[in-house]
């Protein structure tokens, strides 16, 4: 029974341990200074580890396929331009945007094969990042891809709201693999996926995706966009 329950639970991102460790010593303290204290502070360190969950993925790995970079709900499927640091021009590409809740893994994967052809940080607002100029005005990571058959496509990590922190582990000239990780952000944030202008998306506003599973699209493939409804 106990083997069952450690192999079901799900490891802990590297950059979560600190607060991990901080909490439960708290919780401690807690518990030797006033018993309630400390149970509500052991429910705070439980939090902080489902928090910083870091599950392995079952990643599609066809040709062409585009995976969700990151746990949460498809907020957003419009034409827009890239972050205009990575150099990729102006022209409008398709964007696809995922809403992290604080519930969510906030690991955050690759979408597709290739190489990092540009990294930046840029600096910015706190804005709720449910807000479609969040994509202009937060602090943002983004990466620029270079495709296998020589096309570009981007995926930016922006802060939201209560998000203040940002980790991106790759720089520019890194091999990308699409479902592998990449990064995390700090509670509550967004994930834009850039690609180019003429893939049509295989998901649909409000769906639900899971990072490093869900196909966001086919590169390779001529299915046209879906809808869906609500049933």
């Amino acid at each position: 029974m106990l083997d069952t329950i450690v192999k079901s639970l799900a490891p802990i991102h590297r950059a979560g341990w600190p607060f991990v460790v901080l909490a439960a010593a708290a919780s401690l303290i807690g518990f030797w200074a006033y018993a309630p204290v400390g149970w509500i502070l052991a429910g705070v360190t439980a939090w902080v580890a489902y928090f910083f969950r870091d599950p392995d993925r079952v990643t599609p790995v066809r040709p062409g396929l585009v995976i969700s970079p990151a746990d949460g709900r498809v907020q957003m499927i419009v034409r827009a331009a890239p972050p205009e640091e990575l150099g990729l021009g102006s022209a409008e590409l398709l964007r696809i945007s995922i809403f992290l809740n604080v519930f969510d893994v906030h690991v955050n994967r690759f979408p597709v094969d290739g190489r990092v052809s540009a990294a930046h940080y840029r600096p910015g607002k706190f804005l709720n990042a449910s807000l479609d100029k969040a994509s202009v005005d937060n602090e943002r990571m983004s990466l620029a891809i270079r495709l296998p058959d020589g096309r570009d496509a981007a995926v930016v990590q922006i802060a939201g709201l209560v998000a203040r922190r940002i980790i991106c582990d790759v720089s520019e000239g890194a091999e990308a693999r699409a479902g592998a990780r990449y990064g995390l952000i700090r509670f509550g944030s967004r994930v834009d996926v850039y690609l180019p202008a003429e893939t049509q998306p295989l998901v649909i506003v409000g769906q639900r995706a899971v990072a490093g599973e869900t196909v966001l699209a086919d590169l390779a493939g001529a299915e046209t966009a879906r809808v869906g409804e609500v049933r």
